[in-house]
């Protein structure tokens, strides 16, 4: 499942726009989710979902199923996918649209952790967040009480899966694509072509 924002200016990379304008920020945006949606496709660990906040004529060119994102905050959200996915699958994987650094491995990877026996896979992001989280099981409380969009994230889930008992591993770190500085690691990547070719798929 890739968790998106509709690539609307002036609601998405807010941090960007003052640097490269609201328009170009959605623009990113929408480049990094066919990023996204193609690394999830070339992983072919199993049907991709885009999960987005609202509908947007963009999400049609994926060539992928959306579904609307469900909850009164992003732990209620990505609970709700998760929790529908598990009813459906034996384990699911969830990333962001945000990380580019990401790769096909990288969710091999937690596929086959899980497949394993661990029960929740995250791959840590340098800001203190994560930029996937994959289940097996999941607790009530596994995103209670977090600080979203602080740089405590990934500590503060880790402290809710302990005391839920549950199993987890950790992926390498990565770095996703916020503020302006993070735009410098994007120079000479091609995910915008990936992004074209996920939307011809």
């Amino acid at each position: 499942m890739v968790f998106a924002r509709a690539p609307l200016a002036g609601r998405v990379k807010t941090r960007l726009a003052p640097r490269i304008g609201a328009a170009a920020a959605a623009r990113l945006h929408a480049r990094l989710i066919g990023s996204a949606v193609r690394t999830a496709l070339d992983a072919r660990c199993g049907p991709v979902e885009l999960h987005a906040t609202e509908r947007h004529r963009f999400f049609d060119t994926l060539n992928v199923q959306v579904r609307l994102q469900r909850g009164r905050d992003l732990g209620e959200r990505m609970q709700h996918a998760l929790r529908s996915a598990l009813r459906r699958h034996r384990s699911a994987i969830l990333i962001g649209a945000d990380a580019p650094s990401l790769t096909p491995g990288d969710l091999r990877r937690a596929v086959r952790w899980l497949s394993g026996g661990t029960d929740l896979v995250l791959a840590p992001a340098e800001d203190g967040g994560y930029a996937l989280i994959g289940a097996r099981r999941l607790s009530p409380s596994l995103f209670a009480n977090i600080e979203w969009g602080s740089a405590d994230v990934l500590a503060q889930t880790i402290a809710n899966i302990a005391r839920a008992g549950l199993k987890k591993r950790l992926l390498r770190t990565v770095w996703d694509v916020d503020r302006p500085e993070d735009l410098e690691r994007l120079r000479g990547r091609r995910f915008s072509s990936a992004w074209r070719r996920g939307a011809r798929r």
